[in-house]
């Protein structure tokens, strides 16, 4: 389960994880017939929201499946488009500009290859110019995290000059309709990533083209099925996903790996090591 420790990338934090997983979750799976980790996503649906809870489990039978099948999780929920996986790196907001640079300069010398930056009011345009003077070739990404309003397209629209991938949930985490409106305004391509929920969700932002690109995390929309649905939905529509990742051990990113390898996944994701977080990790 990819839930943060408080309440504050979603509603769900760890200590919401236990009881909604032992009083809800598990009782509508355990002891029942599955004919396949397909049956996990709808038997959970009657549960509204949690789904980082949800998808702990699903993505776990779809493990589980995949080992009593004695196939590779990717193969396992159709995957295998590719067989090396692009790999991204998250930098947040640092102390300094010079700060900056100098971790950008240690993730491009381990391999990354892209790199997404934090930014937020005050942060942001004068701060990647720095980071294009100084690294002008590089995939560079920027994340607002719902930092600003449509009032701030002037200043949003700033960012076109620096040839970004793209910027990534610049408004309301629930928010799709002003998303298609300042994309209408920019050069620069939104990425949703908290408001996409669903395939539904994201057929509606492709609809009201409110971005361009689309994140996926197994734990925001309740693990592979609906990944898949997701991805599958943007592969129609020509609209290219990258999977997102949380603050997760080898495990979590195991299962990243196997989704990357879906055919959509044409960006460099955050599948970073995981020892960029932990000092010692479970899978070790």
């Amino acid at each position: 389960v990819t839930a943060g420790e408080h309440p504050f990338y979603n509603e769900e934090w760890t200590k919401s994880i236990w009881p909604l997983l032992t009083d809800y979750a598990v009782p509508r799976l355990l002891h029942q017939e599955l004919s396949s980790a397909e049956d996990v996503y709808p038997r959970l649906v009657p549960i509204r929201g949690h789904l980082m809870a949800r998808g702990g489990i699903e993505v776990a039978v779809w493990d589980l499946q995949a080992r009593l099948n004695k196939r590779p999780l990717w193969q396992e929920i159709g995957g295998g488009a590719r067989r090396e996986i692009s790999c991204g790196v998250s930098i947040g907001i640092q102390d300094s500009v010079a700060q900056l640079l100098a971790k950008i300069e240690t993730e491009i010398k381990a391999g990354y290859q892209r790199i997404k930056m934090k930014i937020k009011p005050g942060w942001d345009v004068d701060v990647v110019r720095e980071v294009r003077r100084a690294f002008p070739d590089i995939k560079l990404m920027v994340d607002a995290n719902s930092a600003y309003t449509l009032d701030d397209i002037p200043h949003l629209k700033r960012l076109d000059e620096f040839y970004l991938m793209m910027i990534e949930q610049p408004l309301a985490h629930d928010d799709i309709i002003d998303h298609a409106v300042l994309q209408a305004a920019l050069d620069t391509p939104i990425c949703l990533d908290e408001c996409i929920r669903s395939a539904h969700h994201a057929a509606q932002a492709i609809r009201l083209k409110a971005c361009r690109i689309i994140n996926i995390k197994l734990g925001r929309v309740g693990g592979f099925a609906e990944a898949r649905r997701v991805h599958d939905v943007c592969l129609e529509h020509n609209i290219p996903v990258w999977c997102g990742g949380m603050l997760e051990a080898g495990i979590g990113r195991a299962h990243n790996v196997a989704l990357s390898s879906l055919p959509d996944f044409v960006l460099p994701g955050d599948v970073s090591a995981s020892q960029r977080y932990w000092n010692r990790d479970i899978i070790v």
